[in-house]
Protein backbone atom coordinates (compact mmCIF):
# COMPACT_ATOMS: atom_id res chain seq x y z
CA UNK A 1 0.00 0.00 0.00
CA UNK A 2 1.53 3.36 -1.31
CA UNK A 3 0.74 6.94 -1.58
CA UNK A 4 1.19 9.16 -4.78
CA UNK A 5 2.14 12.92 -4.13
CA UNK A 6 -0.57 15.02 -6.38
CA UNK A 7 1.53 17.92 -6.91
CA UNK A 8 0.69 21.76 -8.45
CA UNK A 9 1.47 20.96 -12.48
CA UNK A 10 3.55 23.62 -14.27
CA UNK A 11 1.47 25.87 -16.13
CA UNK A 12 3.13 28.00 -18.10
CA UNK A 13 6.28 29.44 -17.57
CA UNK A 14 4.98 33.21 -16.56
CA UNK A 15 2.62 31.47 -13.69
CA UNK A 16 4.72 30.18 -10.77
CA UNK A 17 1.87 29.83 -8.37
CA UNK A 18 -2.03 29.20 -7.86
CA UNK A 19 -4.54 29.43 -5.02
CA UNK A 20 -6.84 26.72 -4.29
CA UNK A 21 -10.67 27.82 -4.24
CA UNK A 22 -11.70 24.20 -3.74
CA UNK A 23 -11.74 20.94 -3.53
CA UNK A 24 -13.93 19.17 -5.20
CA UNK A 25 -12.93 15.33 -2.73
CA UNK A 26 -12.50 15.42 0.53
CA UNK A 27 -10.46 12.87 2.52
CA UNK A 28 -11.95 9.42 2.58
CA UNK A 29 -13.23 9.84 -1.19
CA UNK A 30 -12.77 7.38 -3.46
CA UNK A 31 -10.58 8.65 -6.77
CA UNK A 32 -10.44 8.09 -10.06
CA UNK A 33 -8.19 8.15 -12.90
CA UNK A 34 -8.24 11.84 -14.65
CA UNK A 35 -11.07 12.64 -12.00
CA UNK A 36 -10.64 16.58 -10.88
CA UNK A 37 -9.76 16.43 -7.01
CA UNK A 38 -9.95 20.45 -6.77
CA UNK A 39 -10.04 23.90 -8.19
CA UNK A 40 -7.30 26.37 -8.03
CA UNK A 41 -7.20 30.11 -9.56
CA UNK A 42 -4.17 31.82 -11.19
CA UNK A 43 -3.94 35.43 -12.25
CA UNK A 44 -4.86 34.15 -15.97
CA UNK A 45 -7.23 31.39 -15.48
CA UNK A 46 -9.41 29.10 -13.26
CA UNK A 47 -8.34 25.52 -13.83
CA UNK A 48 -9.23 21.68 -12.42
CA UNK A 49 -5.79 19.91 -10.98
CA UNK A 50 -7.08 15.68 -12.22
CA UNK A 51 -5.33 12.55 -10.19
CA UNK A 52 -3.02 10.78 -12.69
CA UNK A 53 -3.62 7.51 -9.93
CA UNK A 54 -6.69 5.74 -8.33
CA UNK A 55 -7.00 5.33 -5.03
CA UNK A 56 -8.17 7.39 -1.91
CA UNK A 57 -7.66 10.55 -0.68
CA UNK A 58 -5.58 10.40 1.89
CA UNK A 59 -4.40 14.40 3.12
CA UNK A 60 -5.13 17.34 2.50
CA UNK A 61 -1.86 19.88 2.29
CA UNK A 62 -3.09 23.09 1.52
CA UNK A 63 -6.39 24.18 2.46
CA UNK A 64 -9.20 26.41 0.21
CA UNK A 65 -8.00 30.11 -0.08
CA UNK A 66 -4.47 28.87 0.55
CA UNK A 67 -1.73 29.86 -1.88
CA UNK A 68 0.81 27.20 -3.60
CA UNK A 69 4.21 27.22 -5.58
CA UNK A 70 4.28 24.69 -8.58
CA UNK A 71 5.57 22.00 -7.68
CA UNK A 72 3.96 22.04 -4.17
CA UNK A 73 2.00 19.00 -2.70
CA UNK A 74 -1.56 19.39 -2.93
CA UNK A 75 -2.77 16.00 -1.27
CA UNK A 76 -1.69 12.36 -0.83
CA UNK A 77 -3.65 9.79 -2.51
CA UNK A 78 -3.26 5.98 -1.16
CA UNK A 79 -2.63 3.80 -3.62
CA UNK A 80 -4.28 0.19 -3.79
CA UNK A 81 -6.72 -0.39 -0.94
CA UNK A 82 -8.48 0.97 2.06
CA UNK A 83 -7.56 4.48 3.35
CA UNK A 84 -5.05 3.80 6.47
CA UNK A 85 -6.07 7.19 7.74
CA UNK A 86 -9.71 8.55 8.81
CA UNK A 87 -10.44 11.92 7.92
CA UNK A 88 -9.11 14.27 10.18
CA UNK A 89 -11.72 17.24 8.71
CA UNK A 90 -14.06 15.61 11.45
CA UNK A 91 -12.19 17.05 14.01
CA UNK A 92 -10.82 20.43 12.46
CA UNK A 93 -14.49 21.14 10.80
CA UNK A 94 -16.29 21.20 14.19
CA UNK A 95 -17.52 24.54 15.29
CA UNK A 96 -16.33 25.29 19.09
CA UNK A 97 -18.95 24.76 21.45
CA UNK A 98 -20.43 27.86 22.60
CA UNK A 99 -21.71 27.99 26.39
CA UNK A 100 -25.15 29.44 27.30
CA UNK A 101 -25.44 32.51 27.95
CA UNK A 102 -26.95 33.79 31.88
CA UNK A 103 -30.56 35.28 31.78
CA UNK A 104 -29.18 37.39 34.53
CA UNK A 105 -26.48 38.38 32.71
CA UNK A 106 -27.93 41.45 31.24
CA UNK A 107 -25.38 44.05 31.70
CA UNK A 108 -23.67 45.33 28.11
CA UNK A 109 -20.54 45.10 29.32
CA UNK A 110 -21.32 40.85 30.69
CA UNK A 111 -23.07 40.47 27.15
CA UNK A 112 -19.94 42.34 25.08
CA UNK A 113 -17.47 40.53 27.11
CA UNK A 114 -18.59 36.95 26.82
CA UNK A 115 -19.41 38.10 22.66
CA UNK A 116 -15.82 38.20 22.47
CA UNK A 117 -14.78 34.90 24.09
CA UNK A 118 -16.93 33.19 22.01
CA UNK A 119 -16.09 35.12 18.69
CA UNK A 120 -12.46 34.89 19.38
CA UNK A 121 -11.76 31.13 18.19
CA UNK A 122 -13.52 31.16 15.09
CA UNK A 123 -11.44 34.87 14.19
CA UNK A 124 -8.48 33.18 14.97
CA UNK A 125 -8.53 30.72 12.64
CA UNK A 126 -10.91 31.95 9.77
CA UNK A 127 -10.01 29.27 7.41
CA UNK A 128 -12.01 26.96 9.53
CA UNK A 129 -15.12 25.39 7.58
CA UNK A 130 -18.42 25.44 9.27
CA UNK A 131 -20.59 22.71 9.12
CA UNK A 132 -24.01 21.59 10.65
CA UNK A 133 -24.16 17.78 11.24
CA UNK A 134 -22.67 16.17 7.72
CA UNK A 135 -23.51 19.49 5.73
CA UNK A 136 -20.19 20.92 4.81
CA UNK A 137 -19.39 25.11 4.27
CA UNK A 138 -16.84 26.48 2.53
CA UNK A 139 -14.56 28.88 4.26
CA UNK A 140 -15.91 31.99 2.10
CA UNK A 141 -19.33 30.99 2.43
CA UNK A 142 -18.44 31.04 5.86
CA UNK A 143 -17.30 34.28 5.70
CA UNK A 144 -20.40 35.15 4.23
CA UNK A 145 -22.56 34.55 6.83
CA UNK A 146 -20.55 36.06 9.63
CA UNK A 147 -20.28 39.70 7.89
CA UNK A 148 -23.85 39.19 6.81
CA UNK A 149 -25.01 38.28 10.34
CA UNK A 150 -26.93 35.01 9.16
CA UNK A 151 -27.40 32.62 12.12
CA UNK A 152 -26.72 28.70 11.87
CA UNK A 153 -30.30 28.31 11.86
CA UNK A 154 -30.37 30.65 8.70
CA UNK A 155 -27.43 29.12 7.18
CA UNK A 156 -28.69 25.33 7.33
CA UNK A 157 -32.30 26.56 6.05
CA UNK A 158 -30.67 28.01 2.68
CA UNK A 159 -30.90 25.59 -0.41
CA UNK A 160 -27.77 24.49 -1.70
CA UNK A 161 -26.83 24.00 -5.92
CA UNK A 162 -23.40 22.61 -4.73
CA UNK A 163 -22.44 19.30 -4.79
CA UNK A 164 -24.46 17.15 -2.50
CA UNK A 165 -26.34 20.03 -1.91
CA UNK A 166 -23.58 22.21 -0.35
CA UNK A 167 -24.32 25.46 -0.27
CA UNK A 168 -22.18 27.90 -2.82
CA UNK A 169 -21.49 31.97 -3.00
CA UNK A 170 -24.13 32.54 -5.42
CA UNK A 171 -26.65 30.63 -3.38
CA UNK A 172 -25.81 32.12 0.39
CA UNK A 173 -25.81 35.99 -2.21
CA UNK A 174 -28.80 35.06 -3.86
CA UNK A 175 -30.32 34.54 -0.83
CA UNK A 176 -29.32 38.09 0.77
CA UNK A 177 -30.80 39.45 -2.26
CA UNK A 178 -34.33 38.04 -1.47
CA UNK A 179 -33.79 39.30 1.99
CA UNK A 180 -33.38 36.94 5.12
CA UNK A 181 -36.36 36.65 7.60
CA UNK A 182 -34.34 37.95 10.42
CA UNK A 183 -31.76 40.76 9.92
CA UNK A 184 -28.80 41.01 11.98
CA UNK A 185 -30.00 44.06 14.02
CA UNK A 186 -32.70 41.78 15.23
CA UNK A 187 -30.60 38.85 15.71
CA UNK A 188 -28.31 40.76 18.11
CA UNK A 189 -30.99 42.25 20.38
CA UNK A 190 -33.58 38.91 19.99
CA UNK A 191 -30.61 36.93 21.19
CA UNK A 192 -29.92 39.55 24.55
CA UNK A 193 -33.27 39.33 25.87
CA UNK A 194 -34.31 36.16 24.82
CA UNK A 195 -31.74 33.34 23.67
CA UNK A 196 -30.04 30.90 25.64
CA UNK A 197 -26.94 30.59 23.41
CA UNK A 198 -25.08 33.51 21.52
CA UNK A 199 -24.15 32.25 17.83
CA UNK A 200 -21.14 34.64 17.36
CA UNK A 201 -21.26 34.33 13.41
CA UNK A 202 -25.21 36.33 13.73
CA UNK A 203 -23.24 39.26 16.00
CA UNK A 204 -19.69 39.44 15.47
CA UNK A 205 -20.18 42.69 13.07
CA UNK A 206 -22.68 44.55 15.71
CA UNK A 207 -21.57 46.96 18.29
CA UNK A 208 -23.57 45.04 21.38
CA UNK A 209 -22.70 47.99 24.03
CA UNK A 210 -25.08 50.57 21.32
CA UNK A 211 -27.70 48.47 20.90
CA UNK A 212 -28.17 47.54 24.26
CA UNK A 213 -27.75 51.19 25.97
CA UNK A 214 -29.62 52.77 23.48
CA UNK A 215 -32.99 51.38 23.82
CA UNK A 216 -33.46 51.22 20.19
CA UNK A 217 -36.21 48.90 18.64
CA UNK A 218 -34.75 46.20 15.94
CA UNK A 219 -36.89 48.29 13.60
CA UNK A 220 -35.10 51.66 13.92
CA UNK A 221 -31.62 49.99 14.28
CA UNK A 222 -29.09 51.12 11.41
CA UNK A 223 -29.02 48.26 8.60
CA UNK A 224 -25.80 46.95 8.41
CA UNK A 225 -24.00 47.41 4.67
CA UNK A 226 -23.26 44.71 2.51
CA UNK A 227 -19.76 43.78 2.25
CA UNK A 228 -18.86 41.44 -0.51
CA UNK A 229 -15.74 39.49 -0.58
CA UNK A 230 -13.53 39.92 -4.26
CA UNK A 231 -12.91 36.38 -5.30
CA UNK A 232 -9.92 35.07 -6.18
CA UNK A 233 -9.63 36.18 -9.89
CA UNK A 234 -11.06 39.47 -8.72
CA UNK A 235 -8.40 40.28 -6.36
CA UNK A 236 -5.54 39.08 -9.37
CA UNK A 237 -7.15 41.46 -11.40
CA UNK A 238 -7.37 44.69 -9.04
CA UNK A 239 -3.64 43.78 -8.32
CA UNK A 240 -2.88 43.88 -12.14
CA UNK A 241 -4.76 47.02 -12.95
CA UNK A 242 -2.86 48.57 -10.29
CA UNK A 243 0.63 47.40 -11.14
CA UNK A 244 -0.25 48.67 -14.81
CA UNK A 245 -0.72 51.88 -13.76
CA UNK A 246 2.33 52.39 -11.70
CA UNK A 247 4.43 50.78 -14.53
CA UNK A 248 3.42 52.47 -17.75
CA UNK A 249 2.94 55.70 -18.65
CA UNK A 250 -0.67 55.66 -19.92
CA UNK A 251 -1.93 58.02 -23.15
CA UNK A 252 -4.69 57.76 -25.25
CA UNK A 253 -5.19 58.18 -29.34
CA UNK A 254 -8.81 58.87 -30.37
CA UNK A 255 -10.17 57.92 -33.94
CA UNK A 256 -13.40 57.90 -35.36
CA UNK A 257 -14.57 55.43 -37.48
CA UNK A 258 -16.81 55.03 -40.70
CA UNK A 259 -17.55 51.02 -41.09
CA UNK A 260 -20.84 51.37 -43.26
CA UNK A 261 -19.00 49.45 -45.70
CA UNK A 262 -17.76 46.75 -43.70
CA UNK A 263 -21.16 46.01 -42.18
CA UNK A 264 -23.06 46.13 -45.31
CA UNK A 265 -20.33 43.31 -47.07
CA UNK A 266 -20.42 41.19 -43.60
CA UNK A 267 -24.77 41.33 -44.61
CA UNK A 268 -23.42 40.58 -47.77
CA UNK A 269 -21.42 37.26 -46.72
CA UNK A 270 -22.51 36.44 -43.54
CA UNK A 271 -24.68 33.87 -44.31
CA UNK A 272 -22.62 32.13 -47.08
CA UNK A 273 -19.92 31.92 -44.64
CA UNK A 274 -21.43 30.12 -41.82
CA UNK A 275 -22.52 27.38 -44.55
CA UNK A 276 -19.50 26.95 -45.90
CA UNK A 277 -16.70 27.80 -42.57
CA UNK A 278 -19.30 26.22 -40.02
CA UNK A 279 -18.82 29.44 -38.03
CA UNK A 280 -20.44 32.32 -37.35
CA UNK A 281 -18.45 35.79 -38.84
CA UNK A 282 -18.71 38.16 -36.01
CA UNK A 283 -16.81 41.52 -35.99
CA UNK A 284 -14.35 40.78 -34.20
CA UNK A 285 -11.79 38.25 -36.41
CA UNK A 286 -12.29 41.82 -38.86
CA UNK A 287 -10.82 44.06 -36.43
CA UNK A 288 -8.41 41.46 -35.45
CA UNK A 289 -7.36 41.21 -38.97
CA UNK A 290 -6.88 45.29 -38.77
CA UNK A 291 -4.68 44.94 -35.91
CA UNK A 292 -2.75 42.86 -37.44
CA UNK A 293 -2.27 44.96 -40.43
CA UNK A 294 -1.21 48.38 -37.91
CA UNK A 295 1.27 45.77 -36.37
CA UNK A 296 3.17 45.15 -38.92
CA UNK A 297 3.79 48.27 -39.93
CA UNK A 298 4.53 49.67 -36.67
CA UNK A 299 6.28 46.79 -34.65
CA UNK A 300 7.37 49.11 -31.96
CA UNK A 301 3.42 48.15 -30.35
CA UNK A 302 4.29 44.60 -30.37
CA UNK A 303 6.94 44.86 -27.45
CA UNK A 304 7.70 45.05 -24.13
CA UNK A 305 9.88 46.80 -22.17
CA UNK A 306 12.70 45.43 -19.62
CA UNK A 307 14.40 47.93 -17.59
CA UNK A 308 16.27 50.25 -20.47
CA UNK A 309 15.72 47.85 -23.19
CA UNK A 310 12.73 47.60 -25.64
CA UNK A 311 11.81 43.66 -26.57
CA UNK A 312 10.43 43.74 -29.71
CA UNK A 313 8.28 40.39 -30.60
CA UNK A 314 8.61 38.35 -33.59
CA UNK A 315 5.46 36.50 -33.20
CA UNK A 316 2.24 38.38 -33.20
CA UNK A 317 -0.09 37.36 -30.33
CA UNK A 318 -3.05 38.76 -30.38
CA UNK A 319 -5.47 38.93 -26.60
CA UNK A 320 -8.87 39.33 -26.67
CA UNK A 321 -10.79 40.88 -23.24
CA UNK A 322 -13.52 38.10 -22.87
CA UNK A 323 -16.12 39.02 -20.32
CA UNK A 324 -17.25 35.48 -18.06
CA UNK A 325 -20.56 35.00 -16.35
CA UNK A 326 -18.85 36.08 -12.83
CA UNK A 327 -18.29 39.54 -14.05
CA UNK A 328 -14.67 39.17 -14.29
CA UNK A 329 -12.95 39.62 -17.41
CA UNK A 330 -10.48 36.92 -18.99
CA UNK A 331 -7.78 37.78 -21.90
CA UNK A 332 -7.67 34.46 -24.08
CA UNK A 333 -4.71 34.73 -26.78
CA UNK A 334 -4.16 33.97 -30.11
CA UNK A 335 -0.91 32.23 -31.30
CA UNK A 336 0.76 33.61 -34.32
CA UNK A 337 -2.62 35.68 -35.17
CA UNK A 338 -0.61 36.73 -38.21
CA UNK A 339 -0.56 33.74 -39.75
CA UNK A 340 -4.08 33.23 -40.28
CA UNK A 341 -6.79 34.50 -42.58
CA UNK A 342 -10.17 35.23 -41.94
CA UNK A 343 -11.62 32.26 -42.01
CA UNK A 344 -8.71 30.91 -38.93
CA UNK A 345 -9.15 34.09 -37.11
CA UNK A 346 -13.09 33.44 -37.15
CA UNK A 347 -12.35 29.82 -35.99
CA UNK A 348 -10.02 30.84 -33.03
CA UNK A 349 -11.71 34.29 -32.28
CA UNK A 350 -15.49 31.41 -31.73
CA UNK A 351 -13.66 28.94 -30.06
CA UNK A 352 -11.67 30.58 -27.18
CA UNK A 353 -14.62 33.23 -26.72
CA UNK A 354 -16.87 30.31 -26.08
CA UNK A 355 -14.73 27.95 -23.86
CA UNK A 356 -13.81 31.48 -21.61
CA UNK A 357 -17.77 31.70 -20.91
CA UNK A 358 -17.79 27.93 -19.74
CA UNK A 359 -14.34 28.27 -17.97
CA UNK A 360 -12.63 25.47 -20.22
CA UNK A 361 -9.57 27.51 -20.95
CA UNK A 362 -6.51 25.78 -20.25
CA UNK A 363 -3.71 28.06 -18.25
CA UNK A 364 -1.48 28.48 -21.46
CA UNK A 365 -4.11 29.25 -23.81
CA UNK A 366 -4.49 33.03 -21.58
CA UNK A 367 -0.58 33.73 -21.50
CA UNK A 368 1.89 34.97 -24.06
CA UNK A 369 -0.04 38.30 -25.78
CA UNK A 370 1.77 40.78 -27.10
CA UNK A 371 -0.75 43.00 -27.99
CA UNK A 372 -4.39 43.11 -26.81
CA UNK A 373 -7.99 43.83 -28.24
CA UNK A 374 -10.96 44.65 -25.97
CA UNK A 375 -14.66 45.04 -27.43
CA UNK A 376 -15.99 47.91 -25.16
CA UNK A 377 -18.91 47.92 -27.68
CA UNK A 378 -20.59 44.50 -26.35
CA UNK A 379 -21.44 46.48 -23.66
CA UNK A 380 -23.13 49.21 -25.49
CA UNK A 381 -20.21 51.78 -24.54
CA UNK A 382 -18.97 54.77 -27.01
CA UNK A 383 -15.40 54.08 -25.94
CA UNK A 384 -13.55 53.31 -22.93
CA UNK A 385 -9.86 54.29 -22.02
CA UNK A 386 -8.49 50.50 -21.18
CA UNK A 387 -5.29 49.98 -19.35
CA UNK A 388 -2.52 48.08 -20.76
CA UNK A 389 -1.70 44.76 -20.61
CA UNK A 390 1.07 43.95 -18.59
CA UNK A 391 4.20 43.41 -20.10
CA UNK A 392 2.55 44.70 -23.39
CA UNK A 393 2.49 48.57 -24.28
CA UNK A 394 -0.57 48.58 -26.32
CA UNK A 395 -4.22 47.69 -26.11
CA UNK A 396 -7.10 49.13 -28.06
CA UNK A 397 -10.44 49.65 -27.09
CA UNK A 398 -13.23 49.42 -29.78
CA UNK A 399 -16.69 51.05 -29.34
CA UNK A 400 -20.00 50.24 -30.08
CA UNK A 401 -21.44 50.60 -33.68
CA UNK A 402 -24.28 53.15 -34.29
CA UNK A 403 -26.11 55.25 -36.50
CA UNK A 404 -25.08 58.74 -36.71
CA UNK A 405 -25.80 61.88 -39.64
CA UNK A 406 -22.30 62.42 -41.43
CA UNK A 407 -21.18 64.80 -44.05
CA UNK A 408 -20.94 62.95 -47.02
CA UNK A 409 -18.22 64.03 -50.24
CA UNK A 410 -18.71 63.64 -53.44
CA UNK A 411 -17.69 64.85 -57.03
CA UNK A 412 -21.49 67.22 -56.76
CA UNK A 413 -21.09 68.42 -53.48
CA UNK A 414 -21.85 67.76 -50.21
CA UNK A 415 -24.51 66.56 -48.66
CA UNK A 416 -25.51 64.70 -45.01
CA UNK A 417 -26.88 60.99 -44.83
CA UNK A 418 -26.70 58.11 -42.69
CA UNK A 419 -23.47 56.36 -41.63
CA UNK A 420 -22.54 53.61 -39.20
CA UNK A 421 -19.63 54.87 -37.02
CA UNK A 422 -17.77 53.99 -34.25
CA UNK A 423 -15.12 55.15 -31.86
CA UNK A 424 -11.57 53.28 -31.65
CA UNK A 425 -9.32 54.15 -28.25
CA UNK A 426 -5.52 53.35 -28.60
CA UNK A 427 -3.67 53.05 -25.08
CA UNK A 428 -0.30 52.89 -25.32
CA UNK A 429 2.79 53.19 -23.12
CA UNK A 430 4.34 56.58 -23.69
CA UNK A 431 7.64 55.55 -22.05
CA UNK A 432 8.74 53.77 -25.37
CA UNK A 433 5.54 54.96 -27.75
CA UNK A 434 5.18 58.39 -28.90
CA UNK A 435 1.66 60.52 -29.65
CA UNK A 436 2.90 60.20 -33.66
CA UNK A 437 3.02 56.19 -33.38
CA UNK A 438 0.37 55.73 -31.17
CA UNK A 439 -1.86 58.05 -33.13
CA UNK A 440 -0.95 56.25 -36.56
CA UNK A 441 -1.23 52.97 -35.37
CA UNK A 442 -5.13 53.58 -34.68
CA UNK A 443 -5.21 55.58 -37.81
CA UNK A 444 -3.80 52.78 -40.08
CA UNK A 445 -6.46 50.42 -38.19
CA UNK A 446 -9.58 53.05 -38.93
CA UNK A 447 -7.97 53.17 -42.59
CA UNK A 448 -8.09 48.64 -43.19
CA UNK A 449 -11.78 48.98 -42.04
CA UNK A 450 -13.11 51.81 -44.05
CA UNK A 451 -11.16 50.44 -47.03
CA UNK A 452 -12.06 46.72 -46.23
CA UNK A 453 -10.27 44.41 -48.86
CA UNK A 454 -13.55 42.42 -50.14
CA UNK A 455 -10.94 39.51 -51.53
CA UNK A 456 -10.39 38.47 -47.88
CA UNK A 457 -13.87 36.22 -48.69
CA UNK A 458 -15.34 35.82 -51.75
Amino acid sequence: MGQYQLKLPSMGESVAEATVTRWLKQVGDPIELDESVLEIATDKVDSDVPSEVEGTLLEIKVQENEVAQVGDVLALIEIEGEAALESSAEETSKVPEIPPVAAEETTAAAYTEELQQLVQPIAQNPTQPLTSGDRFYSPLVKNIAQKEGISQTELDQIPGSGKEGRVTKKDILAYLEQGSTVTPSEVAVNESLEAPEVNPLSVSKIDTSKVLNSGTSAQNAPKEERIIPMDRMGQLISEHMIRSLQTSAHVQSFVEVDVTDLWDWREKVKKRFQENEGEKLTFTPMFMHAVIQALKSYPILNSSVSGTNIIQKSQINLGMAAALPDGNLIVPVIKNADHLNLVGLAKAVNDLSQRARLGKLRPEEAQGGTYTVTNVGNFGSLTGTPIINQPQVGILAIGVIRKVPAVIETPEGDFIGIRKKMMLCHSYDHRIINGAQGGLFAKQVADTLEQWDRSLYR
